[in-house]
């Protein structure tokens, strides 16, 4: 039989807390003192054609397998411009987070701006993440709808309940209607752009704040060597599935990735795709002059000595 161990299971976590308290102060801090550069860095990219366009090329694997080929079109062609925000500091959390994408005038949407915030709540069963409200877009009619109707009836879905009119687990009408078009489309294959329709678990500001003022009640007993209660509770089935009607489960870690890599990687993210551009531009010429020895050496009557590319 093994000796129990002298450290206890509170006294990591303990740790782990004091990593995070260190990891929200240097987000803070980070925030303060890059405001400017990227407000710089915006006033230089803005005078290049097609920046942002040709970081979204070189997108992180995260954020590209979930960008269809219509969206690869759309942003390509009509993106303007992105920006990312910590809205809830100086006082708030800094893992809320804004992303805000402007457009140039396209022949899918009307929006010229689409923001899609997130804000980290904690929940009273322990745990703890983002969480958002759809954003609906002004398409331009249904057939330039790159979401197939799945983000307009996500909107809907989430204003029933926030108004009271259903419950998270009744089966309205829209939910059956968004059920279908997500069994005909499969989550495989969905837009980029129902990216904007996700919610996550339905944890009010007002709960957030409740379980917020537990944990550091509980941290503090911790600290003193106390016994806290268990911080999960034992919930009982509710009967339905919170995520059932999530046109784009995956947005929170999308968003994470943008926020996190494809936004401060970005001169990099530009400077790759050009340093591409340039390579397939060589890539073109030297195909020319292959071509054009092999037609001297057809007129020479030789054939060529020249390899064919793969």
């Amino acid at each position: 039989m093994s000796e129990e161990s002298p450290i206890s299971y509170s006294q990591l976590r303990d740790l782990e807390d004091d990593f995070e308290d260190i990891d929200l102060q240097m987000l803070r801090q980070q925030d303060a003192l890059t405001k400017d550069l990227y407000a710089k860095r915006e006033a230089l990219v803005s005078q290049i054609d097609n920046f942002w366009p040709l970081v979204f090329t070189q997108a992180p694997s995260e954020i590209d397998e979930y960008i269809q080929p219509t969206d690869s079109t759309v942003l390509v062609n009509s993106l303007k411009s992105l920006s990312v925000e910590r809205f809830e500091l100086p006082e708030g959390d800094p893992r809320s987070i804004s992303i805000k994408f402007e457009f140039n005038e396209n022949e899918f949407f009307e929006d010229k701006t689409i923001e899609k915030k997130f804000w980290w709540r904690n929940a009273k069963d322990g745990w703890a993440g983002l969480v958002s409200e759809p954003v609906n877009i002004k398409w331009k009619s249904a057939d330039k709808d790159l979401t197939t109707g799945m983000l307009d009836l996500a909107n809907k879905i989430f204003a029933e309940e926030k108004e009271g009119k259903a419950a998270p687990a009744d089966e309205t009408e829209n939910k059956k209607k968004l059920i279908e078009i997500m069994e005909k489309e499969g989550l495989g294959g969905v837009s980029f752009f129902c990216f904007f329709g996700y919610t996550g678990r339905n944890i009010s500001e007002e709960e957030h704040k409740a379980a917020t003022i537990v944990e550091a009640q509980n941290r503090k007993l911790r600290k003193e060597g106390k016994e806290v209660k268990d911080d999960e509770e034992d919930e009982e089935e509710d009967g339905f599935d919170e995520f059932e009607y999530e046109i784009f489960p995956m947005a929170s870690d999308v968003a994470v990735a943008i926020v996190e890599d494809l936004w401060p990687s970005a001169i990099r993210y530009f400077t790759d795709a050009q340093e591409l551009e340039a390579m397939s531009d060589i890539d073109f010429e030297d195909d020319d002059e292959d071509e054009d020895m092999e037609d001297d050496d057809e007129l020479d009557g030789q054939p060529s000595s020249k390899k064919q590319k793969a």
